[in-house]
């Protein structure tokens, strides 16, 4: 017999590690062409941090987004970066770019002002211009900037950092501190069918929302939240590290023991939202939220399964043999 159950469960996740410090590093060149090289020392996974620290950076320096060159390639010469975890990198590294954007718009002013003759304040920069602001007739592009500036002899180079800081409001007495950079919220609605002869469980729907300050890029969150989406169903339902515990003797050592669940296992279907509220510290108000994703669905999951079948399964993952005793125990109760 096959019955349906649902399942809800809200979670949150932080985003780096401000108890402890967390920094990372940004520079930006201006080439002899007027593009730019930015360099960065985050690796990106797949989670898109390429293509969103490249936002950021054209964002702030009004440039088109094709006009940026992303380094990160080679740890020898890369800058400093505590790494691609704890959902830090658009926040951490985020905040580090503005930075260096911020620095270089500064120094390429105070290179056109004396080109031009004016002074930096008058400035402004735009469509991949500087100009008057009086006058915008008057100005340069971001071309002969690169081209001047080189030819010139001079560097056209900005750089920023960023930590949420090291033991910011800490107690020395009780060791309290704000341990994290932000926090993000996300909701999980699961519906499942149990098959109570064969124990299998299938995921039929996920329904998820997320606050996650603002989606610096959206297409990037959704292809997220379907990616961790995954992930979860996995930790839920096929993910077992030990399945013979306590006894370590028959840990999976191939994908043959420890199953990972796949495109075929994708629910129907996937519904999702993003809730924007910005965050006062986050680049353009965005907060990192990307592991988050992964963990909302499991106890929905396992919450649906006790509404279908009317047992609480409490440890991970729900195997079909889990399943089976657990209605077997119940019968016999």
């Amino acid at each position: 017999m096959k019955k349906r159950g649902i399942g809800i469960s809200c979670n949150t996740h932080p985003a780096g590690l401000k108890g402890g410090g967390d920094p990372s590093q940004a520079l930006i060149r201006v080439k002899l062409d007027g593009t730019l090289d930015l360099v960065i020392g985050a690796v990106d996974i797949g989670q898109g941090c390429k293509t969103i620290l490249r936002q950021i950076a054209a964002e702030e320096l009004s440039v088109p987004l094709e006009a940026i060159t992303l380094s990160n390639f080679d740890t020898d010469i890369g800058l400093m970066c505590t790494g691609t975890f704890a959902s830090r990198v658009t926040f951490i590294d985020g905040n580090a770019v503005i930075r260096a954007a911020r620095d270089l718009k500064d120094k390429i002013k105070r290179f056109v002002g004396s080109q031009l003759g004016v002074e930096p304040e008058q400035l402004e920069m735009a469509d991949n211009r500087v100009f008057v602001r009086d006058n915008p007739e008057k100005g340069m592009s971001m071309a002969a900037i690169g081209a001047a500036a080189n030819w010139g002899g001079a560097i056209l180079v900005g750089t920023g950092a960023f930590t949420p800081g090291a033991g910011q409001d800490f107690d020395p007495e009780t060791g309290k501190m704000t341990a994290i950079a932000s926090l993000a919220f996300g909701a999980c609605v699961a519906e499942v069918e149990v098959d109570t002869e064969t124990g299998v469980v299938d995921v039929l729907k996920l329904v998820q929302v997320y606050e996650i300050g603002r989606a610096i890029n959206p297409l990037l969150c959704k292809g997220q939240i379907n990616g961790g989406s995954m992930m979860g169903i996995s930790f839920a339902l096929t993910e077992n590290l030990f399945p013979y515990y306590p006894a370590v003797d028959f840990a999976p050592e191939t994908f043959s023991d420890y199953i990972l669940t796949t495109a075929a296992d994708m629910p129907k279907e996937m519904i999702y939202d993003i809730v924007e509220v910005p965050h006062p510290n986050g680049p353009y108000g965005a907060k990192g939220f990307s592991e988050m994703t992964a963990s909302a669905a499991p106890p929905a999951i396992l919450s649906a399964i006790h509404d279908a079948i009317g047992v609480w399964i409490t440890d991970y993952p729900a195997t079909p043999e889990v399943i089976l005793r657990a209605l077997e125990a119940k019968s016999t109760s």
